[in-house]
């Protein structure tokens, strides 16, 4: 799953919980067991995430939703091997951006 969101320097639950089509309860349920989650918080305690904290909650997704890990193997996986799978992660999101590229061209011919 490709993340589309706009450029911006805070995203709210809603618009968080919308790009990755799932409800804002498991956004908030993915904050509380997840601490590399850390959104701002506004008077009214609205939550405002950053575009890091958009990056991390792709990786969470792409770790529990795609890959199947387990909460816990997730978090685990996160803390021994983060940097390593935040590199496959960026390759695997480039190469999917590339092929749909290509697909796009080729529907044009």
């Amino acid at each position: 799953m490709h993340i589309d969101l706009p450029e911006k320097r805070y995203y709210s639950i809603g618009e968080v919980a919308e790009a990755f089509k799932v409800n804002a309860s498991l956004i908030r349920f993915w904050e509380k067991e997840f601490d590399v989650i850390k959104p701002k918080k506004n008077a009214k305690g609205n939550r405002k995430f950053t575009p890091q904290d958009i990056k991390n909650l792709e990786l969470i997704y792409h770790l529990v939703k795609e890959r199947g890990f387990t909460l816990e193997g997730a978090k685990t996986h996160l803390k021994e091997e983060k940097q390593k799978t935040l590199t496959n992660f960026e390759i695997i999101r480039k190469l999917e951006s590339v092929k749909a590229e290509l697909v796009n061209l080729k529907n044009q011919l």
